[in-house]
Formats: C-alpha cells, sequence, structure tokens
C-alpha cells in the first residue's frame, strides 16, 4: 500500500519540500508520496483527522499553522511543548503526535555552514510566530545573550518573551518599524518572517535596508525560496556575512523523514534535489 504524507499551510506557492522529501523516499525504495496540502483555516481539523487513516505517515506543517494544530493533536513531545509550535506531525496507529524540527534544523545549518558560536551574542530576531519561537529557544538553549523580537503583532511577541524569559531568556521586544534602533550593536540578525518569500505579496521586500546593517555580522534568513532574498542582498551590499534558509528547510525535513520512517534520511540526495527545484 502506498503512504502518503504532505505539507499543511497556506499559501504553498513557494514550498519545494515535495522535491526533497519524495527524492529521499524514492531514493530508498520506499513507496509514499509526498504532496503539497493547501489548507484553508476552518479545513485544518478534516485534513488532520485524514492523517489517522493507515495510509498516512503524518505531515509537516507550515505558516500559518504551526501553533494552530498543537491542541488538535493526541500528543506533543517536550521540545514541541516547549517552544509551543509544531511543524512535523507522525500517525503513530492512529494517534497524531507533535514535533518540533525547526529548532534543531536551525542550529544544524548555522553550525554547518557558518560555524557561528552564539553564546552570549546579542541576536535580533524579526518575526514572532511558529519558526520564530523555534529559533529562539534554540538560541536561548545555546546561550545567547540579549534576544530582541520585532514584532508586527505585540501580543504573540508579547507571549514568546514570557516564555523565553521563563527558560532563562534576557528578552526585549520592540516594533519591527524600529528594528534599525536595536541593530547597531548586534551580532546576529535573524529573518522568521515571511518578508522576501516568493510567491507572496512580500517577495523582493525586506524588513531592513542595507545601510542599516552592521558589517561584520551574520545574517541569517530563513525564507530558502528565493536563495538569495532582498534581505541577503542588503546584508552583503553592507558587508555582512550571510546564511540562506536553504540548509535549516533540509536538515528539519530530514529530522521529519527520520520521524516518519525510522530510516536513516539521504541528506546529500536532499539537498541536491532542493539545489535542483530552486
Amino acid at each position: 500500500m502506498s503512504k502518503r504524507v504532505g505539507l499543511i499551510g497556506h499559501p504553498l506557492g513557494h514550498s519545494i519540500s515535495p522535491v526533497f522529501q519524495q527524492a529521499a523516499f524514492d531514493h530508498l525504495s520506499i513507496n509514499a508520496r509526498y504532496q503539497l496540502w493547501d489548507t484553508e483555516p476552518n479545513n485544518i481539523k478534516e485534513v488532520l483527522d485524514g492523517l489517522r487513516l493507515a495510509d498516512a505517515l503524518g505531515c509537516n506543517v507550515t505558516v500559518p499553522y504551526k501553533e494552530n494544530v498543537m491542541p488538535m493533536v493526541d500528543e506533543c513531545d517536550t521540545l514541541c511543548r516547549r517552544i509551543g509550535a509544531c511543524n512535523t506531525i507522525v500517525n503513530h496507529g492512529g494517534r497524531l503526535v507533535g514535533y518540533n524540527t525547526d529548532a534543531d534544523g536551525f542550529l544544524k545549518a548555522m553550525y554547518k555552514y557558518r560555524d557561528y558560536p552564539v553564546f552570549g551574542k546579542k541576536v535580533v530576531i524579526l518575526g514572532s510566530g511558529g519558526v520564530a519561537r523555534a529559533a529562539a529557544f534554540a538560541l536561548i538553549n545555546a546561550g545567547a545573550g540579549l534576544l530582541v523580537l520585532a514584532y508586527d503583532i505585540e501580543d504573540q511577541a508579547e507571549k514568546l518573551a514570557e516564555a523565553l524569559r521563563g527558560v532563562g531568556g534576557d528578552v526585549f521586544i520592540c516594533k519591527s518599524a524600529d528594528v534599525a534602533s536595536v541593530l547597531s550593536d548586534c551580532d546576529l540578525l535573524v529573518n522568521c518572517s515571511p518578508f522576501g518569500m516568493k510567491g507572496t505579496q512580500l517577495e523582493g521586500k525586506s524588513l531592513v535596508d542595507a545601510q542599516d546593517i552592521p558589517s561584520g555580522i551574520l545574517v541569517y534568513d530563513v525564507v530558502y525560496n528565493p536563495l538569495k532574498t532582498q534581505l541577503l542582498i542588503n546584508a552583503e551590499k553592507a558587508g555582512a556575512l550571510t546564511l540562506e534558509g536553504l540548509a535549516m528547510l533540509v536538515y528539519q525535513g530530514a529530522a521529519a523523514f527520520e520521524l516518519w520512517t525510522g530510516k536513516d534520511a539521504p541528506i546529500d540526495v536532499m539537498f541536491e534535489a532542493a539545489l535542483g527545484a530552486l
């Protein structure tokens, strides 16, 4: 019996997950199909309930549902509960279990491709949604110093800041419109907002201009499509180091693949397929 697995989110025009996930299934001769499940908000529960069937392995979850799905699954693992965002769901014999692989993927990409030590560093995060939650908790756990959340939704940012302070984080929030004022002594700037994402109204846009980015810092954009966002173009003009979001995407996807299948993910195959799709 062919298995099914997919990505829940809305919109999904930017996603290349089916390309590299399918490449992994095919490489290991696993009879499964990875699909895009563009889901309207009022249909989330119906789609999730369908994952309880025997032919479903589970799913990935992306914007804007990483927090919404948590009360709809039967259980979340410890890291998922601590972060408060779920990006992977696994069907365990009809029970749906939520996980967060974003946090691990975020750090793995940064350590492998930039070997960047975050201990004691001042970090500015653009955004306060699901991926921002994962990145922020990962950075706090890695020993980051001051964390600044630049928000568009104040209530969301306040809740995240409170949760981070609860695990020992030194956290400050500011409006995204005021982010330039907190960048002068920043060490790491991370974009966890949809700004720059292909196929959206924010394509080609950046929350930060080149003149506001300090030279020598690391600018990490978790948006992966396009590979080089406007923020990264601005960062290069400013003389900053840059890191694209593709590595995080593949690493979090590989961790999800292993949860669904119990097999080691063919990372090289997944990277090659992902790069080909872009």
